[in-house]
């Protein structure tokens, strides 16, 4: 048989003969096989680098807390941003490990990404103080100071895996499992910051440390493939040294950290015995060390009001407090109303402490605190045991939404007397839709609700800022309706037209922190 074309021994092609199919490979495609790393290297370091990658992330939300407020806002834009620089790391990192040496270049991603993260201390401490708050200055420090460590240590990934990728063959397997040590070295990070890191240690030292273990790191390897000299490490270690020290040296505005607040407290240079508490970025309570019957917010002189008109003057009051803060109204309501009984419901067991050492807290049988989420633990208050239900935990960026709710008012309205009175601050600088919806929920709760307010001063309806809502299953007396200078009280009526249109705010459907930005 004459061989055809189709059956000829040309490079590459099939040759048909005796009823075998042979394949000829005369070029090979794949190349040179690169020297992989050694056993154990690959999946440590992506495992590392990615979870560094998500300490840096929630750490730098706790960094950027005091200076542009803990929002929503300010969570979706860090979040975005380490994304954001997740995937250019992850695309320059490809690039780069084709034209590079990958042993080297990981030695010096390590080492950049640690003296990166160590450097987002003073760059937000420093950019804090200038741009200021909101949305847009958050995504300002965020873009300077997490992107870049976040996309040099998501390079580290994709170096790898060009370093392990020996047989085309098995790039599937390569890559999977990579990537799965990738996304464990993710969820590692995440839980190590949550259960350990922001615990146990204040932020400024979690990042630092975080920091310099990637130089360590880095170094380590540079040292295992000399991949640059010994004076270079030298130069690293002795950069994350002195990054270390700017970074202390920054200071912070935190009088102590607690899981949930950077937290500081003021002296008022007009009141000697004056002490501000600030949560974050915001002014929370004042206390007046010498005199707790002087209240210095207006929205706690119109509670103080309503308090002092719940009962005959100086009759004690079975009371519950849903947010604690500098704990201004118990000590009020003890100091105005001897034998009254008081449970403050706190989330934040250490802000408790802070308050005791810098504000002289002082609790016992009369003034009890209960830790935990107001969700939760209003549910241990017995039924029908409170006069009054004060809800304080509300702040003017976010609000715990799920105490704002149907459910939640359902519960309050369980603690409370028949005659029982609930008093809610909220902050609303805004168009007033969150005062809209949450007045909408505790109609349909209460045969009685009112709100005490400044008036707009364009307007004949309330202004913005503190709300003070009353709110009771009988009507509430004349002298429970505040009548503080400045303030003006919406009885039920104007309340319903203000809030007609808006719907009730329950668990389901709470966008809480959306009505609260400004219209």
């Amino acid at each position: 048989m004459t061989d055809s074309p189709i059956g000829g021994s040309y490079p590459g092609h099939a040759r048909l003969g005796s009823g075998v199919l042979d394949i000829i490979p005369m070029v090979s495609i794949a190349a040179p096989a690169p020297a992989r790393l050694p056993r154990g290297f690959a999946p440590a370091l992506v495992f590392v680098a990615s979870g560094a990658v998500l300490v840096l992330e929630i750490l730098g939300i706790r960094l950027l807390a005091p200076y542009v407020g803990l929002t929503l806002e300010t969570y979706t834009t860090t979040i975005g941003v380490v994304l954001a620089g997740i995937a250019a790391g992850s695309a320059l990192g490809g690039r780069a490990a084709d034209k590079l040496d990958g042993r080297r270049l990981l030695a010096v991603l390590l080492v950049a990404g640690g003296l990166l993260a160590i450097c987002t201390v003073p760059l937000v401490r420093v950019l804090g103080e200038v741009v200021g708050a909101g949305h847009a200055a958050a995504l300002a420090v965020a873009l300077f100071a997490l992107l870049p460590p976040a996309a040099v240590l998501s390079a580290v990934t994709p170096v790898v895996i060009k370093l392990e990728l020996g047989d085309l063959g098995a790039s599937g397997t390569v890559v999977g499992r990579l990537s799965a040590w990738a996304t464990a070295g993710a969820l590692a990070g995440t839980f190590l910051t949550g259960f350990v890191l922001v615990p146990l240690l204040p932020v400024r030292a979690s990042v630092i440390g975080v920091g310099g273990l990637l130089v360590v790191a880095g170094i380590a390897v540079a040292a295992r493939f000399r991949a640059f000299p010994v004076a270079a490490s030298a130069v690293a270690l002795g950069g994350a040294a002195l990054l270390a020290a700017t970074a202390v040296a920054a200071g912070t505005r935190c009088t102590a950290e607690s899981v949930y607040y950077c937290a500081q407290v003021r002296a008022d240079p007009q009141r000697a015995s004056g002490r501000v508490l600030v949560l974050d970025d915001l002014r929370h309570s004042y206390v007046d060390l010498a005199d707790p019957r002087h209240l210095e917010f207006a929205y706690t002189r119109w509670i103080a009001d309503a308090l002092d008109g719940l009962a005959p003057a100086g009759a004690p009051l079975d009371a519950v407090f849903v947010g604690g803060g500098g704990f201004t109204l118990p000590r009020y309501l003890e100091a105005t109303r001897p034998g009254s009984r008081s449970r403050v419901l706190e989330v934040d067991s250490e802000l408790v402490e802070l308050v005791r050492r810098e504000l002289g807290l002082r609790t016992g049988p009369e003034l009890r605190v209960h830790t935990g989420d107001a969700r939760v633990t209003l549910r241990t208050e017995p039924a029908g045991s409170a006069d009054v239900v004060v809800g304080d935990a509300f702040g003017g960026r976010s609000i715990p939404w799920h105490l704002a709710t149907a459910e939640f008012v359902a519960d309050v309205r369980r603690v409370l007397r028949p005659g029982g009175v609930y008093l809610l601050n909220l902050i609303d600088g805004g168009g007033l839709a969150l005062l809209r919806a949450e007045a909408a929920t505790l109609l349909d709760a209460f045969a009685d609700v009112a709100l005490v307010a400044e008036p707009d001063p364009e307007g004949g309806g309330p202004g913005r800022g503190n709300l003070v809502l009353l709110a009771s299953r009988r009507p509430l007396p004349d002298a429970v309706r505040s009548r503080s200078r400045g303030a003006r009280t919406y009885g039920r009526a104007e309340l319903a037209r203000l809030a007609a249109g808006a719907d009730p705010l329950t668990d389901d459907d709470a966008p809480a922190d959306q009505l609260l930005s400004p219209g």
